[in-house]
């Protein structure tokens, strides 16, 4: 199962190699970023005496609208992407040991590693300036695998790719995330989803200086759900040959019947998915899970009406759902 990274210009930037393999293709072609100031989700009260502004964000989780992170997380990944790029660390084969490496090849990856560590450590005034726990929560878990990448490079061998699959997961979905606040589609979108209820619980905030893996063990939940995502994968087959910058008014009868007949597929998949976060136990699983099928749910009511912009929704998805699996790879390997 595999996360089509390769194409998507921020993704591609990062510097994934044409053969890494990560979660569900999903027709990413957008390249929008936001840089909006905040609201969206459940807007916190403020805590005076905290400098997390989303230390009283309990509620639901919900699609995006703004968010002031959005104009420092760019600079700060393309920053990223161009190192690792110049480093040649996008053309890397993951699968060779560290003692496998000729010292070029060393190099290049403790360059990368360098550089992965400096933009974690950047994410984190963010984590604590955005207003939303599932977005502090993206930062946080950006930040510890990033490290835990760049801390794996003396002694690398191939499952630890796995943490640069992470740091380029949650980055990706950070970004599409501030893509769809900046060319407007969150809002124009979410309006048209239901809310959530509000969690039973939610993960204590933490130190984002020194965040924690939201996986460190097995998670009952992860076969069923790389399951979901295999079979999601397989059922949108036809419907990921589609232009996504082709809008709804210009649409064939054929592409309009087949998003008519992808939207309840989508829909079941949203709902497979908030179930699996439920089950898991574990609150920002869960988190991640209830994002995942609210833009999944986004994208669906924006079918009758689609614009390009709205691309953003379904990658943000993919995304966020993705990262889980390989969470899960982590942990298993």
């Amino acid at each position: 199962w595999k996360w089509a990274l390769g194409g998507v210009a921020l993704v591609a930037v990062i510097g994934v190699t044409a053969g890494v393999t990560v979660s569900v293709v999903d027709n990413d072609k957008s390249d929008g970023r936001g840089n909006s100031a905040p609201t969206g989700a459940t807007q916190p009260s403020g805590d005076s005496t905290s400098d997390i502004a989303s230390a009283n964000d309990t509620g639901p989780v919900a699609i995006i609208t703004e968010d002031p992170t959005c104009a420092a997380q760019d600079p700060i990944l393309q920053t990223l992407a161009n190192k690792h790029r110049n480093a040649g660390w996008d053309k890397r084969d993951a699968a060779k040991p560290a003692s496998e490496w000729t010292p070029a090849v060393r190099a290049q990856f403790e360059e990368a590693g360098k550089a992965t560590r400096a933009a974690a450590d950047q994410m984190v005034p963010l984590a604590k300036l955005t207003p939303h726990r599932v977005m502090r929560e993206l930062y946080e878990q950006f930040i510890v695998y990033a490290r835990a990448y760049a801390d794996s490079i003396p002694t690398y061998t191939a499952p630890d790719d796995n943490l640069a699959l992470m740091s380029i997961g949650t980055s990706s979905a950070i970004s599409y995330i501030c893509g769809a606040i900046g060319n407007g589609s969150a809002a124009a979108r979410s309006p048209l989803v239901p809310p959530l209820s509000a969690p039973v619980r939610v993960a204590p905030v933490g130190d984002p200086a020194d965040p924690q893996r939201f996986l460190d063990k097995p998670n009952p939940v992860c076969g069923d759900w790389r399951a979901a995502m295999d079979q999601f994968g397989r059922d949108i087959v036809e419907w990921n040959k589609t232009d996504p910058a082709i809008p709804a008014s210009q649409w064939t009868p054929e592409v309009k019947a087949l998003n008519e007949s992808i939207a309840p597929v989508m829909s079941e998949y949203a709902s497979r998915l908030q179930e699996l976060g439920e089950r898991s136990g574990n609150p920002v699983l869960r988190d991640f899970a209830d994002l995942a099928a609210l833009y999944r749910r986004a994208y669906v009511a924006a079918i009758p009406t689609y614009l390009p912009a709205d691309h953003d929704l379904t990658t943000a998805s993919t995304r966020s759902a993705g990262l889980v699996g390989t969470a899960c790879d982590a942990v298993d390997s």
